[in-house]
């Protein structure tokens, strides 16, 4: 069984960059969304996407973003894939993935079984998927807010249509536990590995992602 690949999201510096790499992540995110803690500009993005290693998967997280926001960050930023983490459609899904022709992951958030069949319409559109935990609805953020949902919805869910990466309230300390429950072979980490919002700690990073390679699900 292979190993499971991590995600680190919300990077804002060059040494949460080489942390990530360090520890063996799969995909490093960057945050385009004004609200978050974890917000990044175009510029900022494209200097530590420079300084993501060779093999290191570029994520750039927006959130309803409109073409111009897309259309600066793919022209300036050297992204691998393109997360869609707001209420966008899958007709705007495919929209993007045509226009920009990257891989595209559409974030869903979960919080009971009735939010479970558009992981398999948006199977249909997008590349991968990113199951995470439903904000609350008062919340300013649509994700990093530190929760996470019950695992249990998602057990014996193991094969949709595309990959899949699991997300909300992980940590060091629930990963390995998470990857049991849901079978995940990918997960996303971004407030559990930082000592305040928006600022990412090393040692939690490489704490995570050891806990998350060395687990079995």
């Amino acid at each position: 069984m292979n190993a499971v690949r991590v995600k680190i999201c919300g990077l804002r510096t060059p040494q949460d960059v080489a942390a990530a790499a360090s520890a063996g992540a799969g995909y490093v995110g960057f945050v385009f969304f004004p609200k978050s803690p974890r917000h990044v500009s175009v510029e900022q993005a494209a200097g530590l996407a420079l300084e993501a290693p060779v093999g290191l998967c570029k994520v750039a997280l927006t959130v309803n973003a409109d073409d111009a926001l897309l259309d600066a960050l793919t022209k300036v930023v050297p992204l691998d894939m393109l997360q869609l983490h707001g209420s966008e459609s899958p007709e705007r899904v495919a929209e993007v993935k045509s226009r920009y022709g990257l891989p595209v992951m559409k974030a869903i958030g979960i919080a009971d079984a009735q939010d479970l069949p558009q992981i398999d319409l948006y199977s249909q559109v997008a590349d991968q998927l990113l199951i995470d935990a439903k904000p609350p609805r008062d919340a300013d953020l649509p994700g990093g807010n530190g929760l996470a949902f019950d695992w249990r919805l998602l057990a014996g869910r193991k094969y949709w249509q595309r990959p899949w990466m699991l997300a909300g309230g992980l940590t060091p300390d629930n990963v390995a536990e998470a990857v049991r429950m849901t079978g995940a072979r990918q997960v996303d980490v971004s407030s559990g590995v930082e000592t305040v919002p928006g600022q990412k700690d090393a040692d939690l990073i490489s704490r995570f992602t050891s806990a998350a390679l060395s687990a079995t699900g």
